[in-house]
């Protein structure tokens, strides 16, 4: 197409590349559907389009586990995803865990062992713990070490993350 300046305007045709999809999915319990760049990550579209900012972006790499999430109840790192991948799943994140009247056992366990200092990892270390205990509600401190070895903390030292998570499954068990 040209237009009346005699510059061309570039109209996709058959077979061009698709640049935004319609999704629709479940986040922590309300269903959302939107129009996203096909390209957004899931963690921008957490942040940017729902305003759910625990989510939290580090790495951008996948390494750091900050922006972890779960998806279909299996955690998952949102920078590593595209957000129109996620069409008909469901996801939770760390405000979908916090239950409305105030912290869950888990929650409470960081705050009451001081597991958290700047706080950044806290939600993706959160999300990965509770993915442990609903499949081992009685973990040992080396399983839960494990389970944590994919989340980066660089204030903390670990000790009582291990602590809280432990002291969260002791609460439920």
């Amino acid at each position: 197409m040209v237009l009346a300046s005699g510059m061309s305007l570039l109209v996709p045709g058959p077979g061009a590349p698709v640049t935004r999809r319609t999704i629709r999915l479940t986040v922590n319990g309300r269903a959302v559907e939107r129009e996203v760049a096909v390209r957004l990550s899931l963690a921008d579209f957490l942040r940017q389009d729902l305003g759910l900012t625990g989510t939290h972006v580090g790495c951008e790499h996948g390494v750091c586990g900050a922006c972890t999430v779960l998806v279909d109840g299996a955690s998952a790192r949102s920078c590593l995803l595209f957000a129109a991948q996620l069409d008909g799943a469901t996801v939770t994140t760390i405000e979908g865990l916090t239950p409305p009247g105030g912290l869950s056992p888990l929650q409470q366990a960081f705050c009451a062992t001081h597991a958290l200092q700047c706080g950044f990892c806290t939600p993706g270390m959160i999300v990965t713990a509770t993915e442990l205990l609903r499949e081992n509600p009685a973990p040992s401190s080396e399983e839960i070490r494990e389970a944590l070895s994919g989340n980066l903390c660089m204030c903390t030292g670990y000790v009582n993350i291990v602590r809280a998570v432990a002291q969260a499954a002791r609460a439920t068990t």
